[in-house]
C-alpha cells in the first residue's frame, strides 16, 4: 500500500498496525460507501476480505453502499452486492437504525465512512443509531477513523438545541464541529450515554491543523454532491441554502460553490456581498442552469464562491450573509423551504439545519449577520469543554 502522511483506520486494521485481536475470528458487518478505501484506493470490503477477516454483511448509508443514489434524499432498498455477493442492508429510508435481524449472527459492526465535519451530514447520525442498535444487541462497534477534511481546529455556528432533533442532527453538535467520526463516537458514548462496546482505530498521523491536501490521501467523493475537497470547505454554510428556494448548485458540476435563483441579478448580488467584506472568499457573478433539483432547466442568476484563504474563510458567516443579501435584493421572491425534509414533517427545514429558529426569525425581521451569530461563540466554548475528554488527536 502507498504510504501517506496519514493512514486511515481501515488501513491500520488490515495491515495489523492497530489490530483488534478480537476481530480476527469475529463475524463482521461493515457500514461503508465509495470513500471507504485504503490509501491505494482498495475498497474496505475487499481489503478486509483479502486480510482474512470474516465479512458477513454490508450496510449502506445515505446514497447507498456503492454511492449509487446520485441525488439527495433518495432511499435505498436492500440488495446483494454485485462485487462481494454479500447482503447489503440499507440504513437510509424508513429503516435508518440496524434492526436485530440485520445484526443477527454478527460479533462486531465496523463503521468506515468519510465524514465532512458538518452536523447536518447524515453519516454521523447513521453511526449514532448503529451504536444504539449494537448496544442493544450486544454487538461490538468499531470505528475505523478518518480525517476531518476541513480540519479539526475551527468550529462554527450554533449548537443544536433540544426540540430541533432530526436525521440531520440527533445530538447537540455545532454546525461545523471540528471532530472526526471516532471522536464523535467517543463523545456519544461518554457524554450522551450510548453504552455500546466501542473501539476506535485512529487515523495515524492526522493532526487537527491538517487540510485534506496535507493528509496525502486520495479524495473519493463521500457523496455525489461533494465532488472535491473545495466543495467541502464551503459546505458547512452553503448547506443552509437547502432550507430555502435558492439553488445550492445541485445539478451543476460545482454544487455548493454555485448558488442562485431565476430572480437574482448576479451583479447586484456580488456587489452586495463585496460590501460585507467577508474574509477568505470572493464572489464571481455568473449564470447557470441546474439539470436537476431546484430550478432544473431554468437559467439562474447567482454567484460562485472562490475561497482565497481557507484559514480565514468562515463558511457559516458567509452563508448567513448570502441569505441576508438575497432576501434584501428579492424580498418577494425569496422563500423558506417547507417540510417534509429528511424525515421531519413539521419543523421548517432551515430550523433543523441551523439547529434552532433564530436564523429564520432573525432574517425575517431584517436582523444583520453579526446579531444572528451573537451567542454562538459562548455555545462553542461550552461545547469545546464538554467534548475535550473525547478528543483523540
Amino acid at each position: 500500500m502507498n504510504r501517506s502522511p496519514v493512514t486511515p483506520g481501515l488501513e491500520e486494521l488490515v495491515t495489523g498496525s492497530s489490530e483488534v485481536m478480537e476481530l480476527r475470528d469475529a463475524r463482521l458487518g461493515l457500514i461503508a460507501h465509495p470513500a471507504s478505501v485504503t490509501s491505494d484506493l482498495t475498497h474496505a470490503a475487499d481489503a478486509l476480505r483479502e486480510a482474512g477477516y470474516d465479512l458477513r454483511a454490508l450496510f449502506g448509508p445515505q446514497h447507498g453502499a456503492r454511492g449509487e443514489k446520485q441525488d439527495n434524499m433518495i432511499e435505498s432498498d436492500p440488495y446483494t452486492d454485485p462485487v462481494t455477493g454479500l447482503p447489503v442492508h440499507s440504513l437510509y429510508g424508513e429503516v435508518r437504525k440496524p434492526t436485530p435481524d440485520m445484526l443477527d449472527g454478527l460479533d462486531a459492526l465496523l463503521f468506515d465512512l468519510q465524514d465532512v465535519g458538518v452536523r447536518v451530514y447524515t453519516f454521523v447520525w447513521t453511526m449514532a443509531l448503529a451504536m444504539e442498535a449494537c448496544a442493544g444487541a450486544g454487538v461490538r462497534f468499531v470505528v475505523l477513523d478518518r480525517p476531518n477534511p476541513i480540519g479539526g481546529l475551527k468550529r462554527e455556528g450554533p449548537v443544536l438545541l433540544d426540540g430541533y432533533e432530526s436525521f440531520v442532527g440527533l445530538h447537540p453538535l455545532p454546525l461545523r464541529h471540528g471532530l472526526t467520526c471516532g471522536e464523535i463516537a467517543r463523545w456519544l458514548q461518554q457524554e450522551r450515554g450510548i453504552a455500546c462496546d466501542l473501539h476506535v482505530i485512529r487515523a495515524d498521523g492526522w493532526e487537527r491543523h491538517m487540510s485534506w491536501a496535507d493528509s496525502g490521501l486520495p479524495w473519493v467523493m463521500p457523496s455525489p454532491n461533494l465532488p472535491t475537497p473545495e466543495s467541502c470547505l464551503v459546505y458547512p454554510g452553503m448547506v443552509l441554502l437547502e432550507g430555502t428556494n435558492l439553488s445550492e448548485g445541485r445539478g451543476t458540476t460545482r454544487p455548493f460553490e454555485l448558488f442562485g435563483a431565476p430572480w437574482l441579478d448576479p451583479t447586484s448580488l456580488t456587489a452586495h456581498l463585496a460590501d460585507a467584506h467577508l474574509p477568505g472568499v470572493t464572489f464571481r457573478p455568473c449564470h447557470f442552469e441546474p439539470t436537476f433539483q431546484k430550478h432544473a432547466g431554468t437559467l439562474c442568476g447567482g454567484a460562485q464562491l472562490h475561497v482565497t484563504d481557507p484559514g480565514t474563510f468562515e463558511p457559516v458567516r458567509t452563508a448567513v450573509e448570502i441569505l441576508f443579501a438575497t432576501r434584501a435584493l428579492a424580498p418577494r421572491d425569496f422563500a423558506w423551504r417547507q417540510p417534509p425534509y429528511e424525515y421531519e414533517e413539521t419543523l421548517p427545514p432551515i430550523d433543523i439545519l441551523w439547529g434552532n429558529d433564530r436564523l429564520r426569525k432573525g432574517l425575517d425581521d431584517g436582523v444583520a449577520t453579526d446579531q444572528i451569530l451573537t451567542g454562538t461563540e459562548a455555545e462553542l466554548g461550552e461545547f469545546a469543554a464538554a467534548v475535550d475528554p473525547s478528543l483523540l488527536y
